[in-house]
């Protein structure tokens, strides 16, 4: 499904501890991994430089948590010095990545306003899909666990569906990579479709479930065409909730989500669907950037 993939870590998110599970990754069809730290510039008064010394640190790190490599996998380490969404992007370019996975914090719309976001910004500036880790997940798992999760990375996603515009371009995107794809990584998607229950008097306008059944029909039949298994799903009530709630309640490794908002002034007025599924998902988030 990916071949390619950067892993960033800043050493607290523990995803510098996937170096001990290549092996189970290439069983999810990636051939090659780089490892990506990025040490803040020294700054001192007006001076900037390279933390030469923090650079050294990280380099030694990475390469013990890497140790001798025997897996198919081709892996690098890159410690470079800079902006985090400058070099990630740069590294990317580098080595034809197809995917970037980071690590989040479960944080607020405000602190993101107030701190910044690495994810929010680094995806309204890529085009290839960002994976979006738990940290705390990560740390706790034991190594029999990331073993099994490693291995099954892709295996079964839950795609949010309504119909929109950027709904239908996720569909696309995971189309063409179960099309592209060299071996059955991504063998499973379960479409749900949440009618939200506002109350309001426009609820009258809105899609009735039989609709949102017939519609999901023709995208389930899509997807099958490139051999998915397939299930849908409609749901009533608030949507992040119920995709929680569905997530819990379904064998699936991963949810996957688009937005055209997230990075832009919008997103800072009123937060997105994806935007909140990242902030509150403690599964992993495959974030497709929506074509501008």
């Amino acid at each position: 499904m990916f071949e390619r993939i950067i892993i960033c870590t800043d050493f607290s998110d523990g995803l510098h501890r996937l170096a001990d599970f290549a092996p189970s990754l290439a069983l999810a069809g990636i051939k090659q991994i780089v490892f990506l730290h990025v040490v803040p510039l020294w700054e001192k008064g007006v001076v900037t430089r390279v933390d030469n010394e923090k650079v050294e640190e990280a380099q030694t790190r990475l390469a013990e948590a890497v140790g001798e490599n025997h897996s198919n996998i081709e892996i690098k380490i890159e410690v470079q010095s800079g902006k985090s969404v400058e070099t990630i992007l740069k590294i990317t370019q580098t080595n034809q990545s197809q995917l970037v996975i980071l690590g989040s914090q479960s944080r607020s719309l405000l602190t993101e306003k107030l701190l910044g976001s690495t994810m929010a910004e680094l995806s309204y500036q890529t085009k290839i899909p960002l994976l979006v880790l738990r940290p705390q997940l990560i740390s706790v798992y034991t190594s029999e666990e990331l073993i099994l999760r490693c291995q099954h990375l892709f295996r079964s996603l839950l795609i949010p569906y309504n119909d929109s515009k950027a709904a239908n371009y996720l569909v696309q995107q995971i189309k063409q990579l179960a099309q592209q794809q060299s071996g059955r990584f991504l063998e499973h998607c379960k479409l749900c479709w949440v009618i939200e229950n506002t109350g309001r008097r426009e609820m009258s306008r809105k899609i009735l479930p039989q609709q949102a059944h017939e519609t999901m029909s023709q995208i389930k039949a899509d997807l099958e065409g490139v051999n998915l298994q397939v299930e849908t799903e409609v749901r009533e009530g608030n949507i992040v909730t119920q995709i929680l709630d569905t997530a819990a309640m379904s064998d699936i490794t991963i949810i996957a989500v688009s937005s055209g908002t997230i990075g832009k002034i919008q997103e800072w007025l009123v937060s997105s669907f994806a935007a909140e599924i990242l902030r509150y998902s403690w599964y992993p988030v495959l974030f497709f950037p929506s074509q501008r």
